[in-house]
């Protein structure tokens, strides 16, 4: 992969895991996902489709040409590989290590991304639950929905949570809503009121907004 800015890095990797929801990538969503000004977006866009990493049509919409989206998935597997490494091997806690792989991801060589792989025993999924691409930038696709959406008496299994707020993840993890954990509604109050779970033995009443953080298969 051609080394590029840290910045241009950071843009492609949001962009890839944005091209992979429903709502895909625009302008807004990638200035709220990088924390930036949206015209600092457009002037970015413009680099990126100079450099044929992405396209965009008269319409505004965003996508990844086979090489950005390349370059993306790449990125996104050194983070997730950096993620399981300080969980794995350094003990680190869930909530201290999205921050820490931020940094390590910019640094990975591709030699030193394939023995972190191997030493890790090709890890499939991110400690938060996320999928990790391949070496050839394949990925499973997503077959999650938000807990939220559950009505009472449906369940699954938790896929994956979001992994940016540390304080999420430290509640999160007290009560039990790990990743590859089994969940069921009980009930949900009218009016956007909470959702009653039951993990396990225990009952929790979760927050809508939390719970649309949380996403279970079948």
């Amino acid at each position: 992969m051609v080394r590029r800015s840290e910045s241009t890095e950071e843009y492609l990797e949001a962009m890839f895991k944005l091209s992979r929801t429903p709502e895909g990538i625009t302008v807004g969503r990638l200035a709220s996902e990088l924390g930036v000004a949206p015209s600092s977006v457009s002037q970015m866009m413009r680099r990126l489709v100079a450099a044929g990493l992405a396209s965009r049509d008269i319409d505004g919409h965003v996508t990844l040409t086979r090489r950005g989206r390349r370059e993306g998935a790449v990125l996104v597997r050194r983070h997730r590989l950096s993620e399981r490494f300080l969980v794995d091997v350094l003990a680190l806690p869930w909530d201290k290590v999205h921050e820490e792989a931020c940094r390590m991801e910019h640094a990975l060589s591709p030699e030193v991304e394939a023995r972190l792989a191997a030493t890790l025993g090709n890890p499939t999924a991110c400690p938060h639950g996320y999928a990790i691409p391949d070496e050839n930038g394949e990925i499973a696709e997503d077959v999650a929905r938000p807990l939220a959406d559950l009505q009472a008496g449906e369940g699954g299994v938790i896929s994956c949570v979001d992994e940016a707020e540390p304080e999420l993840l430290r509640y999160l993890s007290s009560l039990g809503l790990l990743p590859d954990t089994s969940v069921t509604v009980e009930s949900v109050a009218p009016f956007g009121g909470p959702q009653l779970v039951r993990v396990g033995s225990s009952q929790y009443a979760l927050g809508r907004e939390v719970a649309a953080r949380v996403y279970v298969r079948s």
